[in-house]
């Protein structure tokens, strides 16, 4: 009797469980069997590893095996098992060490010719075989830079199960021809899902940073709106952007990312482990260092918005856009369940799935961005423009966007049109994303040190205890607030918010606390009513 076991690892939504593969030889009539809760998907490698072993030169044993996927309460899906279970299979007959492949984690699909192909989910599986203290991890030659990106972790990557035969064996490793450079690798085809990307909106960076960028200077006008765009930017902070079509909101909202900061090490390891999950990983680029930009059509389903599908969740656009930009564009449209379901995530930062194949929790810590016309036709807002909707048809367009929703909206602009001098350049061309960018870098950094030493690093994040009794405002600079909150103007989490967003000002400022000014500069863009304060006290 022969028995040898390797590691791989089962993804549950973007976090891994180190899963031991098992393999058991006895006498008998030759069988093949695959417990330990696997889909069809990994049902199938039976025969994928049988055509592998056997093509890469090595024997297949003629006698009763059991593979065992353990724990056997984890559900178990994809093929990125195969390379493990061909290893413990060749354990058990004795071809390779057992005590060779213990304790390395092995992740990769075999082809029937034996060579090694990617799958998704490398980097969260890598992540979590170094959490449970594994050193060693076998991968796909494409992936491996992105396996790199874990430290800790030795990364071998293998274009055939071949050279992984002999890198444990200690023989003369085989070169393996690499694919045709004429033509497409058809081994990247497991990294992406067909049209994720697209669906989604998903606007990645090429590898080489070269791809264009829209830039802010290109918005005609629209100084209040830009201003609003600054301080959503440097404190996280939700926007709603409401006018006439053809003013610019969207032209505004696509630009926002380019004034954010740039990711930092943890935040990127976080949006590629859920971009690689999802399949929309560019190849060639194993680490999204800038701020995702996420733009669903409005005719998007809830479950496409939060996560869902078959059989355990897989991320939706709340978490495609972590550590970036939720754009939703013509907001009225979407549907009223799925505006509702952003409510969550909206205040917790991640959303719970739950299941009847097993509960899901996806990161989904974003800056939402909603677009808004008026009314149906848009021209409400427009001065002799003929607007013909009834006065019940406005309100119930308008009304489309909850009130819950609404109140964790931190600002909320009216885009006005553009004028004809702003439209052709004679009234001066605006400040560039790069100008901008660096005063919300530095807003930034003063609010990470303000926030050193808590588990917070944005003012949007801070909760309300701590604003009210940690971070003072100065004496008398919440009169105005409060008296809004007496009237009924402002709930007890629209003071929240407006203390989040007069802290951002301040930081935009570079003062050290904010006063009367800032807390009238939060409550004008939370309520859109004017107080005689000017939207240059949110920029230096």
């Amino acid at each position: 009797m022969g028995f040898a076991r390797a590691c791989s690892v089962a993804l549950v939504g973007v976090e891994g469980v180190v899963v031991e593969v098992q393999a058991d030889l006895e006498p008998g009539v030759a069988a093949f069997t695959l417990v330990g809760l696997p889909d069809k998907s990994l049902v199938e490698s039976r025969d994928r590893v049988r055509a592998a072993v056997v093509n890469s030169g090595a024997e297949w044993p003629q006698k009763k095996l059991t593979v065992g996927l353990s724990p056997a309460s984890v559900p178990k899906s994809g093929s990125g098992f195969d390379l493990a279970v061909a290893c413990a299979v060749l354990g058990a007959a004795e071809r390779i060490d057992p005590a060779a492949i213990a304790d390395v984690v092995m992740i990769g699909e075999l082809g029937l010719d034996g060579t090694v192909r990617p799958v998704r989910g490398v980097l969260p599986a890598v992540l979590a075989a170094a959490e449970a203290g594994y050193q060693h991890v076998v991968v796909p030659e494409q992936t491996a830079g992105e396996a790199a990106l874990v430290p800790g972790v030795s990364v071998l990557g293998v274009r055939s199960l071949r050279q992984l035969i002999a890198v444990l064996g200690d023989e003369p490793v085989p070169d393996e021809p690499s694919a045709d450079r004429g033509r497409p690798d058809t081994m990247l085809a497991g990294l992406m899902v067909p049209g994720a990307g697209l669906g989604t909106g998903l606007a990645p960076l090429s590898a080489d940073g070269t791809a264009h960028r829209p830039d802010l200077a290109d918005v005609a006008g629209q100084g209040r709106a830009r201003k609003a765009l600054e301080v959503a930017a440097a404190g996280g902070h939700h926007l709603l952007l409401s006018g006439p079509p053809g003013a610019g909101k969207t032209m505004l909202a696509e630009r926002l990312t380019a004034i954010m900061p740039s990711l930092s090490r943890q935040e990127s390891l976080e949006v590629t482990a859920v971009h690689s999950v999802a399949g929309i990983l560019p190849p060639g680029e194993p680490l999204i260092s800038r701020a995702p930009y996420c733009a669903p059509h409005h005719s998007a389903t809830m479950q496409s918005l939060v996560g869902g599908g078959n059989g355990l969740p897989r991320p939706g656009a709340v978490s495609l856009a972590h550590r970036g930009v939720l754009f939703l564009d013509e907001a009225p449209e979407f549907s009223g369940r799925a505006l509702d379901a952003l409510r969550q995530p909206l205040e917790s930062g991640h959303v719970v799935i739950a299941r009847a194949a097993g509960v899901v929790r996806l990161p989904a810590r974003f800056l939402m961005v909603l677009a808004a016309n008026p009314c149906p036709c848009g021209r409400h807002t427009l001065t002799g423009a003929g607007c013909e909707c009834p006065p019940s048809a406005v309100r119930r367009y308008q009304a489309r966007l909850s009130g819950p929703l609404l109140d964790r909206v931190d600002l909320r602009v009216e885009v006005e049109p553009v004028g004809r001098a702003d439209l052709m350049g004679t009234g001066g061309r605006g400040e560039s994303s790069a100008e901008v960018a660096a005063r919300v870098r530095a807003a930034r950094a003063r609010a990470a040190e303000r926030l050193a030493g808590t588990p917070w690093t944005t003012n949007s994040e801070v909760p309300g205890h701590e604003l009210r009794t940690r971070l003072v405002t100065a004496p008398g600079a919440l009169m105005a607030a409060e008296r809004d909150m007496e009237r009924g103007a402002l709930t007890a989490r629209g003071l929240d918010r407006v203390l989040r967003v007069a802290w951002t000002v301040a930081d935009l400022r570079a003062v050290d606390r904010p006063d009367a000014s800032d807390v009238a500069v939060a409550l004008e863009l939370r309520t859109g009513i004017q107080r005689g304060a000017s939207l240059r006290a949110g920029a230096r």
